[in-house]
């Protein structure tokens, strides 16, 4: 454990690690090589009992034999079909027919992403789940608003939870579109012309995608199309971002002179090596920190469309990183956002001072518009008259409830009139039905 260079084998790993460990790619190779040749034995091309001898060498291949031959050849796809054909026997001589490395390596990635994509389904629906929660629990939870930064009006805890909830769901929803486009292999060999196969190559590719339940590229060159690759390194970008932008609230409502909600705690945890107090949100900035990577990765993903010809080499040192980076990563930001909702803390009289410290500045839009309503001056004038007022409240460190009583046009509302107009659990609007709306789906 003391040579392991990659946070992604310890502290950030997962149940996605497996998906994409060196074994998991090796069976992913094995199964596209077996099921090439359950093609070729249905079509007369080797002797049926070829299969079972191929499909017995998976259980035989050892990884490290994989590695000692490509030791010596310097090619990965080769030294497993070297290590199967040895663990076959006779049957050796069938393995890999009419193929080329990138027949079985890009559909051995769609396999690969079969089984990453359905890890972050799950992980999102879980996380929609708790949201779901939330925003149910607190539809009622009035909070002030925020734009640019500055207090605007009053919302819910609903609200933003409602925001997060449909935001995932469109996130799962274009992994569910795209798998269409994402699970897709090839068995047309060197150019994508299919020329060792003899008038049979669209035939097998069919029916070792079928095999597999994956769907054939229409047309390919040596390589599956690299825009489909992008695709998914794009959504899993999308949806981190998702994720950060979750974390970045909680860190923000978490700051000392906010304080509306904060990250768990463990009892022992520790903060600072040196401040005892703190209890800084380092779980929602892990996250922040995370997504960057994740978004980084689609730079690359992007360049590896534009291949040469009908394909060169530059994609395939750097997706050894990226596809398994970014799904694992994204896999434990999903995870870790998950438990920081679920243990989200929650401080009811810091809600509320936040509403309370513009001293009723954030009912000004509400007072402007009972003004219009009673037919006291128009919504411009209106606008203006609350504006000066406001500003003057601002200034002298004044209740704008207090200032606007004492005006001429205060003068014309009763006291419960103006008591009303500046409760703010009265002014969030449709707030309740606009979270009951986006919890339907």
């Amino acid at each position: 454990m003391d040579d392991i260079v990659s946070p992604l084998d310890d502290r950030y790993k997962t149940e996605m690690n497996a998906i994409f460990g060196e074994r998991a790619k090796l069976e992913r190779w094995m199964d596209v090589e077996i099921a090439l040749a359950k093609a070729h034995a249905k079509l007369g091309n080797i002797p049926k009992a070829a299969v079972s001898q191929i499909e017995a060498a998976k259980g035989k291949v050892k990884l490290d034999r994989v590695k000692e031959i490509e030791a010596e050849i310097h090619h990965d796809l080769m030294a497993m079909v070297r290590a199967m054909s040895e663990q076959a026997g006779d049957a050796g001589a069938y393995v890999h027919l009419g193929s080329t490395s990138y027949d079985i390596e890009d559909t051995a990635t769609a396999l690969i992403f079969r089984d990453a994509i359905a890890q972050i389904e799950k992980r999102l629906i879980e996380m929609r789940k708790v949201l779901k929660e939330l925003a149910q629990k607190h539809k009622k939870t009035v909070c002030i608003g925020r734009t640019h930064g500055q207090h605007a009006v009053p919302t819910t805890y609903g609200m933003k939870f409602a925001i997060y909830y449909q935001e995932a769901g469109r996130n799962l929803q274009r992994l569910q579109e795209a798998k269409k486009r994402i699970l897709v292999g090839k068995m047309s060999g060197a150019v994508g012309t299919m020329a060792t196969f003899k008038g049979q190559g669209s035939q097998i590719e069919k029916m070792v995608m079928d095999e597999l339940g994956l769907a054939p590229a229409p047309v390919a060159t040596q390589v599956v199309q690299r825009d489909r690759h992008a695709e998914i390194m794009q959504i899993l970008a999308l949806t981190a971002a998702g994720a950060e932008k979750i974390s970045k609230e909680v860190r923000n409502l978490q700051r000392t002179e906010i304080g509306e909600v904060a990250e768990p705690f463990a009892s022992k945890q520790v903060g600072s090596s040196t401040m005892p107090h703190k209890r800084n949100p380092h779980k929602s900035e892990r996250v922040s920190s995370l997504a960057r990577l994740v978004r980084a990765n689609v730079q690359t993903a992007l360049e590896n469309i534009a291949l040469e010809h009908e394909r060169d080499l530059t994609n395939s040192a750097n997706e050894r990183f990226v596809f398994s980076e970014s799904f694992i990563v994204l896999d434990y930001m999903l995870k870790e956002m998950t438990f920081i909702l679920k243990g989200l803390e929650f401080f009811p009289k810091n809600i509320e001072k936040g509403l309370e410290l513009t001293n009723g500045l954030i009912m000004a839009e509400r007072l402007m518009i009972e003004i219009t309503e009673k037919g006291l001056m128009g919504r411009q004038e209106a606008h203006e008259f609350v504006r000066e007022l406001s500003q003057k409240a601002f200034r002298e460190n004044k209740h704008l409830k207090e200032l606007f009583a004492g005006s001429a046009h205060g003068k014309k509302f009763t006291k419960k009139e103006i008591d009303a107009l500046f409760d703010y659990s009265t002014y969030i609007g449709e707030a309740e039905k606009v979270v009951e709306r986006a919890l339907k789906d």
